[in-house]
């Protein structure tokens, strides 16, 4: 699906502003902190927020006449080095109402808003759409845990929008999302990349796909992350890697160690997450209804 995109999900990503702070489990290894980082301005994610180019402000408008020429709609991310409903000062009303005018402006693409702090949505929406938000906005939370499930989908399911969807990713514990499922569009699912990812266990995500298919939701399995089962593993290596026992509650145990089936073991590998892939029991899910 991604045009100008690497996330798999979407085709484009726009990002009005960079800039965060960590809120969440979900946020302790930020790969937006780490470009912040290589670009030399980790400031962004010390305190600061930066409003983006015209230039790049100018980018929706080009795809939205590609999408209308095309006759196909597209999906628009935003933001992937920020959250739109950051309540940071820096980020001015004045920007939002820019945003929301752009998103309007724009009516062929389909605009995904995701947020860690789903609770200001409240308080934004309205600014950035007075007459009302448009049936283009979906409307994200993510959801790396139970606590935050039960937490922020009420929140998600009172916006007043038309599409709703979850990102359980990075995904870290099970999640039991069957209260809320049949209100909820889409459901994306990934594991962790990068240098400190912590690994997935198999079955949280197919406890995620067998929910889906009972309430109708969309599933995306986006990727395993770093990890992935130990029989899963199907490329030539030269040298296995070492595999590790992942417990139910995520945590890591060596091999050798005597591990209890009722623990809900599984044998995991670190392989990086191109050779991990995103095929869950040999299947590649990408968001279609569940039924």
């Amino acid at each position: 699906m991604a045009e100008n995109s690497s996330i798999e999900w979407t085709n484009h990503t726009l990002n009005p502003w960079v800039g965060c702070a960590k809120v969440s489990p979900a946020c302790d290894h930020c790969y937006a902190e780490g470009w912040a980082k290589r670009a030399g301005t980790p400031e962004l994610w010390q305190g600061q927020r930066r409003r983006t180019s015209a230039a790049n402000w100018r980018l929706p408008l080009k795809w939205d006449r590609a999408a209308q020429a095309a006759g196909k709609r597209a999906r628009v991310f935003c933001a992937s080095l920020a959250d739109v409903f950051d309540n940071h000062p820096a980020i001015t009303d004045g920007w939002r109402q820019d945003l929301g005018a752009l998103i309007r402006a724009t009516p062929n693409l389909d605009w995904l808003l995701l947020s860690k702090r789903i609770g200001n949505t409240g308080r934004y929406l309205p600014l950035m759409f007075p007459d009302g938000v448009p049936e283009t906005v979906w409307l994200g939370a993510t959801v790396c845990n139970q606590a935050e499930a039960v937490r922020d989908i009420p929140k998600l399911l009172a916006a007043p929008v038309g599409v709703r969807f979850l990102s359980a990713e990075p995904l870290l514990s099970s999640l039991d999302l069957r209260e809320w499922l049949a209100r909820i569009d889409l459901l994306i699912v990934g594991g962790e990349s990068g240098g400190q990812a912590r690994p997935m266990h198999p079955d949280w995500v197919r406890g995620l796909r067998d929910q889906c298919a009972t309430s109708g939701t969309g599933f995306f399995f986006k990727q395993w992350g770093e990890w992935i089962e130990h029989n899963a593993v199907s490329f030539p290596v030269k040298r296995m890697p070492k595999p590790r026992w992942i417990l139910w509650d995520g945590r890591l145990h060596e091999p050798g160690r005597k591990i209890q089936r009722d623990d809900h073991a599984e044998l995991m590998c670190r392989v990086g997450k191109v050779a991990a892939g995103r095929l869950l029991d040999g299947v590649e899910y990408n968001g279609e209804v569940m039924t």
